[in-house]
């Protein structure tokens, strides 16, 4: 029995079924106000110097900001988001999709607090992102409802500015990628590391049996004439001639008429 396993039997009843919906008609409800009253995203962010001032709603606010402003990125953003929460409650159900998105949010929470960097929402959806691209790498999407495009090279895409922050960020952006996609690689990790550990033993048995296969393979003597070896016939005796060649006695040159 795994740790999920075992927090779900005493916890599942706690999870909430459907959590994603409630996630996007919050981001839709935010968008709208936004759109009225701009100032208002900046008393929901993320804000590490705002939460030790005793404002601790931030911890949870910021998963309601959308990401984009545009009223016509708005419906697709909030679309999919439904989209790919929904696909991971159906594959796992409904306490692993809430404790993957409630440890996403706390490694963000955490890395706003101890770096003071914190992608926000970004980096907790694209986890979710990648998680249903890793169960379904193959899966086909309609990119801008017209380009059929397979969900693994949406995701490699999607990896490129996490990994422009790893390879030239500060230290609090490596910490924010690390930490923000930590419920990604903590729930996938292993799985890579068995799979590479069990790809490895099985071209380790394949190297073995081909190396087991040439040994029976291989022959000592060979008649030049009939290629006849002592693994086909192990009483006959072979002689290599005056000319470098190997024979069996029975094609030897002496034996050959003239």
């Amino acid at each position: 029995m795994t740790i999920l396993d075992r927090l779900e039997k005493h916890l599942g009843r706690f999870a909430v079924p459907g959590l994603i919906r409630y996630v996007v008609g919050l981001n839709a409800l935010v968008f709208v106000l936004a759109a009225i009253q701009p100032e208002y995203l900046q008393a929901l962010a993320l804000d590490r110097q705002a939460i030790l001032r005793g404002e601790v709603w931030r911890a949870v606010s910021w998963i309601f900001i959308p990401e984009t402003k545009s009223v016509f990125w708005i419906f697709f953003y909030l679309i999919f988001t439904w989209w790919i929460g929904e696909t991971l409650e159906q594959n796992w159900g409904t306490f692993r999709m809430n404790a993957y998105y409630f440890l996403g949010m706390l490694l963000c929470i955490l890395s706003a607090l101890a770096f003071g960097a914190s992608g926000g929402n970004f980096f907790l959806n694209l986890s979710l992102f990648l998680a249903v691209a890793t169960l379904a790498p193959d899966f086909e999407i309609l990119l801008f409802l017209i380009l059929p495009v397979k969900m693994k090279w949406i995701a490699i895409i999607s990896l490129v500015a996490p990994a422009g922050y790893l390879l030239f960020g500060s230290l609090a952006e490596r910490m924010m990628v690390l930490m923000c996609l930590g419920n990604y690689l903590l729930f996938f990790g292993p799985g890579f590391v068995r799979a590479r550990m069990d790809s490895s033993k099985t071209a380790a048995r394949r190297k073995k049996f081909a190396a087991i296969a040439k040994s029976h393979t291989e022959t000592l003597h060979r008649c030049e004439v009939c290629g006849l070896t002592e693994l086909v016939n192990p009483d006959m005796e072979f002689r290599v001639a005056s000319d470098g060649h190997e024979y069996c006695t029975e094609h030897l040159p002496s034996r050959r008429p003239k």
